[in-house]
């Protein structure tokens, strides 16, 4: 069962009274490399004016770039590794308590983040992109251009 550091809840915060299951299975397929050593640190969302970041995927899993081009938007999924995950509502610097699924905050049940980024170049296996809101050391967890063409059996030659 995995722990998490336990922050005292915010006022109007609740917290989930249950072990966090681990019923899942992921592979992280690289590692991502910001500037951002806290949460303090970190953009609320990512900008695509913001610093170059390396996204390192694994060796192995460098035949499925190919197709990336210096400019593309491709979503980047990541596991935010020092999240909590028992917080049902939080209280954002707002001070308007909200639902988690109803915010974009780190902390809630399955920690995946995701940014829209650019992709700025590519070195064999890293990708320098810019857009990224997470810490560094962040496990990746998936890569996916940020729309494709989709040619249904209608449209087909």
């Amino acid at each position: 069962m995995t722990t998490y550091p336990k922050d005292d809840p915010r006022l109007g915060e609740t917290v989930l009274d249950a072990p966090i299951p681990e019923d899942a299975c992921v592979q992280f397929i690289g590692v991502i490399r910001t500037p951002f050593a806290t949460r303090a640190d970190c953009p609320r969302q990512g900008d695509h004016e913001g610093p170059d970041c390396r996204i390192e995927v694994a060796p192995r899993f460098e035949p499925a770039l190919e197709g990336l081009e210096p400019g593309a938007r491709i979503d980047v999924f990541y596991w935010l590794h020092n999240a909590r995950r028992d917080l049902l509502t939080q209280t954002p610097r707002s001070g308007r308590t909200r639902g988690t699924f109803a915010l974009r905050s780190p902390v809630r049940p399955n920690p995946i983040g995701a940014s829209l980024v650019v992709l700025v170049a590519r070195d064999g296996p890293v990708l320098t992109v810019r857009g990224l809101d997470c810490l560094d050391g962040t496990p990746l967890l998936d890569i996916k251009p940020e729309r494709c063409v989709h040619v249904g059996p209608k449209d087909a030659d």
